[in-house]
């Protein structure tokens, strides 16, 4: 009774432990296929979102920035021409100005020749001569309201606007004339010359240091506007770029701790595993 009591459950036995050993593998096997898979997908998930940060954070040239440095590049060039012409129309005249000799003048005449100057090349218009005497050297000189019609080398102190109508050229011109017939004998101070036009004395300086420093102000102002803008949209540019590189460098650290954070997972879950219940 003992024997035939005991082979049963010996041969119970055996398949009971085989089926557990067999189910408690597929288990551990299935565990670690779970944890591969789950780990794949959030590796994966993790490069997607930290590739779409980094391409959205990419610094993209918009068209308001293209149109701003096309706006401060032309803004130059404007200035540039601008400079250009300002040279060309004062600050040459200035610097070739030597009008700064001061002398007394003492008016002495005035006169309306009979042959009339050209007019752009269309008419001609009466001229008003006026001659002075130079209180240091009583030398006689043309008397020249400022220097410009020096260097056209006319002795013209007063020249009316070009007009069709002589008689009202005639008119303007004498109506000045009487003006100054009334202060013959008179004293001024004038600015004179004497080395480049001793025959030529003047009022006053059109072209100055204040006028030329004022025209070439603006000029300036546009240039550096210019340049300040392309600056600041170069600077945005590159202040873009520094943020999404160290948004991209954050982005993976955090896939690298993640990574790190899985395989400790595995590791733990392995050991659990293989741990005796």
């Amino acid at each position: 009774m003992f024997l035939n009591t005991a082979s049963p459950r010996r041969s119970f036995t055996i398949p009971i432990n085989i089926n557990l050993h067999g189910a408690r593998r597929r288990q551990t096997r299935e565990l670690h296929h779970t944890a591969a898979v789950q780990e794949h997908e959030w590796s994966r998930g993790a490069e997607g979102r930290g590739a779409h940060g980094a391409r959205t954070q990419m610094p993209v040239s918009s068209v308001g920035e293209d149109r701003a440095i096309l706006l401060g590049f032309t803004m130059m060039a404007f200035s540039v021409l601008m400079f250009f012409v300002v040279g060309i129309t004062t600050v040459k005249p200035y610097v070739n100005s030597n009008w700064e000799e001061e002398a007394g003048c003492v008016l002495r005449q005035t006169d309306i020749p009979e042959e009339w100057v050209d007019c752009r090349g269309v008419s001609t218009m009466p001229c008003l001569r006026v001659t002075v005497n130079l209180t240091a050297s009583n030398q006689g000189a043309f008397l020249h309201f400022d220097e410009e019609p020096v260097l056209f080398a006319t002795e013209c102190f007063y020249i009316p606007k070009c007009e069709m109508d002589r008689k009202a050229l005639q008119d303007e011109v004498q109506r000045v004339k009487s003006s100054l017939d009334g202060q013959l004998g008179s004293a001024s101070s004038c600015l004179a010359d004497h080395a480049r036009h001793p025959d030529h004395v003047i009022l006053s300086m059109k072209y100055t240091l204040s006028k030329a420093l004022f025209a070439l102000l603006w000029p300036c102002l546009m240039l550096g506007g210019g340049a300040l803008l392309v600056g600041l949209v170069k600077l945005t540019q590159c202040l873009a770029h520094l943020s999404s590189e160290v948004s991209s460098e954050a982005a993976r650290g955090r896939l690298a701790s993640r990574h790190t954070q899985g395989k400790l997972y595995r590791l733990l879950r392995r050991s659990s595993m293989q741990s005796p219940p």
